[in-house]
This record gives structure tokens, sequence and C-alpha cells, in this order.
């Protein structure tokens, strides 16, 4: 194995086991400003010590993410130093942007959050929540904007020494794969924490635990990921497969499994890649449907992977293809769990029926499994390229580190990262047994009330 492909292992490894914990709390966020809101306009402390649960299960998820993310930037020197020599003029701004405005923003308000609700009262507590919220949702901005740079480069001018310049910040953070990039990551976010949510309050509710809080987890986890889940497809989803389209069109061939140009493409729905034989084995296609949704005439020609040349092809046309079905199928599922459990909520069915609360309770770990394919779609689609159609992958590695010397760390990481995940595993279960309400405060308001009855 040489040491490129240590590197790539090595970032695949720490970036996707670090994203586990971000898009929890930065889709939680924005369900504790619920909460939050909810509490103000009712006056109901129900709300509020459901928002302070989240808050905690939001604090564990933070640290954890924190922990983990600090070494995945010090990678960038270490395992990609020709990479941050050449492009460290660009995206460095974003990153810097990250760490000094909405790192410190969300950890600050954070704290506020958790150990100021006494002294700030009602309506600067929200606030507080809002501002953690904000945080995490700008932290997840600059983050994209520098991902989406290196998929479709804007506002840089390239010097006689080979580095890039940055010549427009704004151009950077408006960025047209960003924009939609970033509303489609969101998205994913929200119905991460949703499930997440529904899935806990299912718990409860099946094991005759805090049931109180269980039908308010429920409620509002089936409530917001159904709309998210929408959303997810259109117009986020819908919007940035054009971008691909536009900009990288040998990888929508390659997502889709499609070798040859064809107008009036099919929209494959199952089918296996045979890569040497150019063609998709065993197709469940759906006429016209792919011309239709790239652009917007049934009958539209869309290229397929021979009208390109094959050193532009992403470096594993298998893997891409099922990690997009993998995460399109995902998606599917979820609004087709959520519609449904939608539908026994109106009618007031939800919480007798066992069944559907089985489902939102084991739905837990596919929101994760659906980012992580999602993350996987976008960064194999981009390959051979670091910064698409300007600099190779193999350009960008540090020359000075061996195989070796990679592979001792990841295999070091690996272990560490497990003793993290045991960790955090632990602390959420502590959480969860001791429920909503197992502050102190809580529990000695209702220890006077059983006293009273």
């Amino acid at each position: 194995m040489d040491a490129l492909t240590v590197d790539r292992i090595h970032f695949a490894f720490t970036v996707t086991f670090h994203y586990l914990f971000p898009q929890l709390t930065m889709g939680l966020g924005l369900l504790i400003v619920v909460l939050k809101t909810l509490a103000l306009r009712t006056g109901d402390a129900h709300y509020d010590v459901a928002a302070r649960f989240w808050g905690r299960i939001f604090a564990i998820n933070f640290v954890i993410g924190v922990v983990t993310g600090i070494p995945m930037e010090f990678q960038f020197g270490t395992n990609w130093a020709a990479f941050s020599k050449a492009a460290g003029g660009v995206i460095g701004q974003t990153l810097a942007m990250e760490g000094v405005l909405s790192f410190f923003l969300e950890s600050t308000f954070l704290g506020a959050f958790l150990f100021g609700e006494k002294r700030l009262g009602p309506r600067l507590h929200w606030l507080s929540a809002f501002l953690v919220f904000l945080g995490s949702w700008l932290s997840g901005l600059f983050i994209i904007a520098t991902n989406a740079w290196m998929q479709h480069p804007v506002g840089y001018a390239l010097d006689a020494d080979g580095t890039f310049r940055l010549t427009s910040l704004a151009a950077l953070l408006t960025n047209r794969w960003a924009i939609w990039q970033y509303l489609h990551n969101m998205t994913a976010t929200v119905i991460t924490g949703s499930v997440v949510m529904a899935a806990l309050g299912a718990f409860y509710l099946l094991m005759h635990q805090f049931e109180d809080f269980g039908r308010t987890f429920v409620r509002l986890g089936v409530i917001a990921g159904l709309i998210a889940s929408l959303l997810m497809i259109f117009p986020t989803g819908d919007s940035q497969g054009r971008n691909v389209a536009l900009y990288q069109p040998v990888t929508l061939a390659a997502m889709e499994g499609l070798f040859e140009n064809q107008h009036g493409a099919p929209l494959a729905i199952i089918g296996q890649p045979d890569v040497e034989a150019r063609k998709l084995d065993n197709p469940i296609l759906v006429p016209d449907v792919l011309s239709f949704l790239t652009y917007r005439r049934w009958k539209a020609e869309v290229h397929g992977l021979l009208e390109f040349p094959q050193d532009q092809w992403p470096d594993n046309i298998p893997l891409l293809y099922y990690t997009y079905h993998i995460m399109v199928g995902l998606g599917t599922i979820f609004i087709g769990v959520f519609a449904l459990a939608a539908l026994l909520l109106y009618r007031g069915r939800l919480y007798d029926t066992p069944l559907m609360l089985w489902a939102l309770m084991l739905m837990a770990p596919f929101p994760y499994i659906a980012t992580t394919a999602g993350w996987m779609t976008a960064e194999l689609g981009r390959q051979p390229w670091l910064v698409y159609g300007l600099m190779r992958t193999s350009a960008g590695s540090s020359p000075q580190v061996s195989a070796g010397n990679g592979l001792f760390t990841l295999l070091g990481f690996m272990g560490l990262y497990a003793v993290l995940a045991v960790l955090f595993l632990f602390l959420v279960y502590l959480e969860v047994q001791r429920g909503p309400g197992g502050d102190s405060e809580h529990q000695a308001v209702e220890a006077a009330l059983a006293a009273a009855d």
C-alpha cells in the first residue's frame, strides 16, 4: 500500500468518524430552539425540561466532535502538505472563520445555555439557545464553503509559483455549489436530529418511561423529520444534482452507471455497474427520468462515461454508484416512514401503535448511514481531483510522510477513537437512563407534587 492510499484512508476515517457528531448537534440545535420557543409561547415548563435534556445530549456530542475535529484539521498539514501549501491561501480563510467565529459563538453560548438559565431568565435563555444554533449552522457553512471550492473552484487566481490566491471572499461564500450543498447538508442534519429525537421518544413510550416527554419527542421528531425529508428531495437534492450535471458531468454518469450517451436517459433504480464491460448489469430502469431530472426535458441527451477521457473518470465507480443509491434509497424510506407516522399522529393513533413506534426507534442509525453515503458520493465523485480540474489528488499528499508513518498514526487514531466511541455511548446511556427532568430541581418538584397527591 503506497503513502497516497494510506493518506486517503486516514483522512476518510477521521472525517467520517468526526462527522457522526456535528450532524446531530446541528440538527438538535434547531429542535432545541423549537422547544424553547414552545416554552416561551405556552409558559409550560415541560418544554424547558425537554430542551435542557436535549441540551445535555447536544453537549456530549459537541465535546466529542471538538476532540475529533481538531486532529482532522491538523491532517491538512501532516498528510496533505502539498495541498495545504498550494490551496492554503483560499481554504485557510473559511477554516479560520469557522474556528474564530462560529466555534467560539457556539461554545460560549452553549455554556450560557447549560449553566445560566436561572440568571438569564426565559428570554435570554431562549436567545442563548438560538445563538448556539446559529453558531453550529455557521460552522457548517464555512466548512461546506471550503469543500465546495474544492468541488467547483471560484474566486481565485493561480500564481506563478503554482499556489492559489483568493481574489473574492464573496465569491467563495456564495459559490453556487456551496449554496445548494449547504442547504442539502443542513436539511440532512435536521433529519438526523429528528430521527434521533423521535427514536428516543418511541423508546420511552414502548418502555412506559417518561411518557409525557416521549410523546413530545415523537411529535416534534415526526413533524420536523417529514418536512426535512421532503426538502431533502426537492429543492435541495434536486438542485445539488443539477450542479453535478452542470459542473461534473462525468460524476453524474458514474453515479447513474451510464456508460453511453443517451437521449431520454433512464433513471437506474437498481443495478450493478460492470466497468470492464462498460455496462450496468441487471438494471431496473425508469425511462427518460434522468434526462428530465437533469435538464427538465424528457428526451435531453445525457453524456455517458465513454464521452470523457478515462483518466478523468472517478477512481472507484462501483463504490460511487452504490453510495449514491444508498443515500437516495434511505432518503425515500425516510419520507415513507415519516409520512405514515404523521398520518397516524394526525389521527391520534401514533402513540398507541407499537409497530410504528418500533419502526421509528429502529430507524435511529439510518440517517448516519445516509449522510455518510452522501459525503462519500461527493468525495468519490470529485476524484481523481483534489481541486476539481486544477489539482489532482496524487499531487496533494505530503511527500516526506511514508506509508509506514501514515499507517502507524492511522492505527493509533483507530484505537483512540474506539475509546472515545465507548465513552460517548456510555455518557449518552447515562443521560437516557436519567431521562428528561433528571435534574435535581425537577425531581424535587415531582416529589412535592407526589406528596401532595
